[in-house]
């Protein structure tokens, strides 16, 4: 599956303003072995918010940050020993907002391919996996729930390599996927839950 960046660079990002909190995030994009793949962490059981679940690196606005651009590369270089100088940010997606008040702005960017570390104070591993495998439809399910925060929502699934993204990396994921690949969101969910139901991860 070819990734083209140049779309995502092209892409004019829809901006949330109005939360208490701001993050961003860094969409952390990898040639391997010829093949794009996306880099993911897996956040640690004992973090309080989000425990346990694939991320992208990234973290909250610290005064010292320039902007948001800032942000983003500073929070990956403390969870994964990204060095600034290893990532070429070539565009954003759009804002979203979480059910922790922040608004988190997501920036794309190639990086260096190598081994990284991760902050094990937060990060419990580092997951990079293929692009290839991310549009598989056969690795992809979504569901539609009533959602106490934001209503009817549909939440993304995407099972790599014994690893589950959804929540709202997922929701990042797709809008990346489509805007750099020609894969689709599928057009119908694959079930309609209560919303107490249990999440398939």
């Amino acid at each position: 599956m070819d990734v083209d960046l140049s779309r995502v660079a092209a892409h004019t990002p829809v901006e949330v303003t109005g939360e208490p909190r701001e993050a961003a995030v860094l969409v952390p994009v990898i040639e391997r072995d010829a093949d794009p793949h996306v880099l993911f962490v897996k956040r640690s059981d004992h973090l309080g918010e989000h425990p346990g679940q694939m991320a992208f690196p990234g973290g909250g606005h610290e005064p010292s940050d320039a902007d948001l651009q800032a942000t983003a590369i500073r929070e990956a270089g403390e969870e994964i020993g990204l060095r600034a100088e290893e990532a070429s940010v070539v565009g954003r997606l759009d804002d979203i907002r979480t059910i922790t008040e922040y608004s988190v702005r997501p920036y794309v960017a190639r990086v260096a391919d190598r081994e990284y570390e991760p902050d094990m104070r937060e990060i419990a591993e580092i997951a990079v996996l293929s692009v290839a495998d991310l549009t598989d439809r056969a690795n992809y399910e979504s569901e539609r729930r009533d959602h106490p925060h934001y209503g009817d929502i549909r939440l993304h699934f995407f099972h790599v390599g014994g690893y589950t993204v959804w929540g709202a990396t997922g929701r990042m994921l797709v809008q990346f996927l489509e805007l750099a690949t020609d894969w689709r969101m599928p057009p119908e969910v694959d079930r309609v839950v209560d919303p107490d139901a249990d999440y398939p991860v």
